[in-house]
């Protein structure tokens, strides 16, 4: 699997999932070209879907990007009948490929990783692609390169994985054992550049999170690393780096304690930025909540950062959302409400 795929936000109105956002956010991206969508990955707030809104979510996802792009259908668990019964629903629903995360909390080895839960879902489900997520900062557990080329060697539908260690030497070990022809996405905006065109990793594209604000620039990002074109796409990477540097929002704040550091995580950032941009993509769901003063100061900052160096990778937003970007970055009345007033 090659290419440049969005994991997809979940809009939300008051406390229900908004289908109707949801179908315009889709018709956004497939406008603008990118490969395919992820639905229901941790960006898409997953852990605060109730399966019965998870799977919606899915079936409305795929029913859209039948013909058009390919749809990814996040269904990890710490639970392997969870995935299971989710992985049913998704290949019934038309998804092309699965993403598996790594299980959280209850901290499965590597062998069990592979064992207990990716090798079920494979073996139940030959026709569909099955995508394990690595991201261990977020999940305290790790499916390691060794063993994710045994779950390649035994089994034909695990030919991808979603690289989110943000370890190199990490990623080169996965290329040396699952070999050439194995498909390694990156999950890190920032070092997609690095990934695809170091000669010991070879990426072939990225599950993005800011491709939900610039897919068309993200896509050709990915399009021109493919074809060998590296300044072209370094350039446009150097372009979009604030943002891609702040898929977490980190922050120094002062309490009547003394200073603590506030780290506002993916996807608040994102669907900070694309509420101030007109998007209407709704709050996140708690308990992620908003970003202090000092973070939405911090995002702004780096979106106005962005437009000063390119403005036109606005130019999707503003056409398809008729909204003028930097207005939106300049005027307060458009991100009021968007952060605590306080951080006590």
């Amino acid at each position: 699997m090659k290419g440049c795929f969005t994991a997809l936000i979940t809009p939300f109105q008051g406390n229900s999932v908004d289908y109707e956002g949801l179908n315009r956010l889709v018709s956004f991206q497939i406008k603008y070209g990118i490969t395919g969508l992820l639905a229901v990955g941790t960006t898409g707030e997953s852990p605060t879907l109730s399966w019965e809104e998870h799977n919606n979510v899915v079936k409305t996802v795929t029913n859209q990007t039948m013909g058009k792009a390919i749809c990814i259908a996040g269904t990890g668990s710490n639970n392997t009948k969870e995935a299971l019964a989710a992985t049913r629903h998704a290949v019934a629903a038309g998804a092309d490929a699965v993403l598996l995360v790594d299980p959280y909390y209850n901290g499965p080895s590597s062998l069990e990783i592979r064992k207990e839960y990716i090798e079920p879902v494979a073996k139940a489900n030959p026709g569909v692609q099955i995508i394990p997520y690595i991201i261990p900062g977020r999940t305290g557990a790790q499916l390691l390169p060794e063993d994710l080329a045994m779950l390649a060697q035994t089994y034909d539908n695990v030919r991808t994985v979603k690289e989110a260690t943000g370890n190199l030497e990490n990623m080169a070990r996965t290329r040396t054992c699952c070999g050439p022809d194995f498909s390694i996405l990156s999950g890190d905006d920032g070092i997609t550049c690095t990934m695809m065109t170091d000669s010991k990793i070879m990426a072939s594209g990225v599950i993005s999170v800011y491709s939900n604000v610039f897919p068309q620039a993200v896509s050709r990002m990915v399009q021109l690393l493919a074809e060998g074109d590296h300044e072209k796409a370094n350039a446009l990477a150097d372009a979009l780096s604030p943002l891609f540097e702040l898929v977490t929002v980190k922050t120094t704040e002062t309490t009547s304690f003394g200073q603590v550091t506030c780290k506002a995580k993916n996807p608040l950032g994102v669907k900070t930025l694309m509420a101030i941009l007109g998007m209407s993509p709704g709050q996140c769901r708690q308990p992620l909540g908003k970003l202090t003063k000092n973070g939405l100061e911090t995002l702004l900052a780096a979106a106005r950062q962005v437009y000063a160096n390119d403005a036109s990778l606005f130019n999707p937003v503003e056409e398809f959302f008729n909204v003028t970007a930097e207005t939106r970055l300049t005027d307060p009345q458009y991100w009021e409400g968007l952060c605590y007033d306080s951080y006590q």
